[in-house]
């Protein structure tokens, strides 16, 4: 619940912020910002710990595809 709060809230506006860096990376600051997310959910939430970044930068890939597996699955963003 904590992760799909900061992803509602915070993830926007870091994205809005770093939109050059995005555009620069082709996209793949979008995990680096993911991966920041959860390290922030981490401190918020007893009970989840993230080892570091890269454990982080990892389940964020992770989160993506099972994301984009889901969406296209069950056609959330599809237009009638």
């Amino acid at each position: 619940m904590v992760l799909a709060f900061l992803n509602t809230i915070v993830k926007p506006i870091l994205t809005v912020l770093t939109i050059p860096i995005t555009i620069f990376t082709l996209g793949f600051f979008l995990l680096a910002i993911n991966a920041f997310i959860i390290i922030f959910a981490e401190k918020l939430v007893t009970g989840f710990h993230v080892e570091g970044f890269w454990w982080a930068l990892l389940f964020s890939l992770i989160l993506s595809v099972f994301t984009g597996i889901l969406n296209a699955v069950l056609g959330v963003n599809k237009k009638e």
